[in-house]
């Protein structure tokens, strides 16, 4: 064999990693520096170590953009890395990562988009801007052979998102049922715990630092609306318009149903469900009563659960602090930290940011609240006199929703009393018909009767 016969053999054979390996450091950006951008960033500077040795790099920390660059974050920065220069930003060459955590939507949007068409793979924990424009933005990354990372969106430092994309890929998703919005489960808890009601439960949150000053994303179940939505497209390899996501809140709860849930051995909580069913999908977001011994009626204050069942792993529990500094700039980093492996090996792609490869995703139906099979808790102020019960037995009756149990404690004659009603598993949509029914009848209800849909096995 002579040397010409060689060459193309040994010009063919794959590199070894010291000739792939060529980045020397992985230079990161990040725009917003704010409560999650400061927890990653001192992440960032305080592991370096530990990290490079992970990576087999360091990863430094560039630029930081942010309009506010007085502030004092507690971070100890190096001299000119904070800006409010975002152009100087998405024009540098040498930034690898960009990280959005300005939250929000069109802005972010425009962060993410720029980033991705300057060739910049991307770290977010947007879950908002995601939910709703999930779609284009991994169609913009998919374009460009970028990646992007998004576990912070979804549970803090809960490595749900991760979970569901690799560790448990071999499975069929059968359910998803969590909690997570922190606010709401703290809000519920102090009713529990203290009696207190919502409104004044709300404004302890707000004291303690755990609420917002506009609150409406957590305690109307927006916030967990949207987290539960990039879930069910990862699981079920399916778009999910948000919209499509029944979603209810928690601010009408009385502390009065919170008590009557104790004594029916139950508990509370505001839960997003998700479920694959004859080839269909529920994805539901509302306040449900749990049986008070189930894992996740141990979920107490700012903390986050998430229950998945798979068909081969079976029951898989997630459990953490839901938001925070620190718990959610850990999955940040830990974004940054996986895009930037897949840099030094260039195997960018190799994990699709949707779970399935983008062309391998088909919509599935998402199932329409009002096919909804469950059981219920209504709770009727009625006035103390014979037959009102018997009234509305019958109306139910007549949409064929079976009675479980009643629960009545005491009489008040002459009076407005609370009555209780468990049904058997019913639809939805013969429950709201005959509780409009029910509600037109002054006579038998002094105000509408509050609904809350009862999760358990049979559910």
């Amino acid at each position: 064999m002579n040397i010409e016969s060689i060459r193309p053999f040994a010009a063919s054979r794959p590199r070894s990693n010291d000739a792939i390996n060529v980045k020397t450091q992985i230079r990161i950006g990040l725009v917003g520096f704010g409560t999650v951008g400061s927890g990653a960033a001192k992440i960032l500077f305080d592991n370096a170590d530990l990290i490079a040795r992970r990576v087999g790099v360091p990863l430094s920390l560039t630029r930081i953009v942010d309009i506010d660059v007085t502030a004092d974050r507690g971070v100890v920065l190096p001299e000119g890395v904070l800006s409010p220069d975002l152009d100087g930003l998405m024009n540098d060459p040498s930034i690898d990562i960009v990280i959005e955590l300005v939250g929000g939507y069109d802005f972010a949007k425009h962060v993410v988009l720029e980033a991705i068409g300057k060739g910049k793979h991307v770290v977010t924990a947007n879950k908002a801007l995601l939910a709703v424009h999930g779609e284009e933005v991994f169609a913009a990354a998919n374009r460009a052979g970028v990646d992007v990372g998004f576990e912070a969106s979804v549970g803090g430092g809960i490595p749900i998102l991760r979970s569901l994309t690799e560790g448990l890929v071999a499975n069929h998703c059968l359910s998803i049922v969590g909690i997570m919005n922190g606010t709401s489960n703290y809000i519920l808890t102090q009713m529990k715990r203290e009696g207190r009601e919502f409104q004044d439960a709300l404004a302890q949150a707000q004291a303690a630092g755990y609420a917002e000053a506009d609150p409406t994303f957590d305690i109307e179940g927006i916030d967990t609306a949207h987290k539960l939505a990039i879930m069910v497209s990862l699981a079920y390899g399916s778009p999910v318009n948000v919209k499509d996501v029944y979603t209810e809140g928690i601010q009408r709860l009385s502390a009065l149903d919170v008590r009557y849930a104790s004594e029916l051995g139950m508990t509370v909580k505001l839960l997003g469900v998700a479920k694959f069913r004859d080839g269909e999908i529920e994805a539901r977001v509302h306040p449900t009563m749990i049986d008070k011994t189930a894992p996740l009626a141990q979920v107490h204050g700012v903390y986050n659960a998430i229950h998945v069942v798979g068909d081969a792993v079976g029951d898989v529990m997630f459990y953490g602090q839901g938001a925070g500094s620190l718990p959610t700039g850990s999955a940040v980093v830990s974004d940054v930290v996986d895009i930037a492996r897949n840099v030094r090996k260039r195997a960018c792609g190799r994990v699709p940011p949707t779970s399935f490869q983008m062309d391998c995703r088909v919509p599935i139906r998402i199932r329409p609240m009002e096919e909804l099979t469950t059981r219920y808790y209504l709770r009727c102020m009625v006035p103390d006199q014979p037959g009102v019960l018997s009234k509305i037995a019958g109306i139910l009756g007549n949409h064929s929703i079976s009675i479980a149990s009643v629960l009545q404690q005491g009489r008040q004659e002459g009076q407005t009393v609370p009555v209780v009603i468990m049904t058997h598993r019913a639809s939805e949509h013969a429950v709201q018909t005959a509780l409009q029914d029910v509600n037109r009848l002054s006579s038998l209800v002094s105000e509408p009767i509050t609904l809350i849909r009862v999760e358990d096995q049979e559910s």
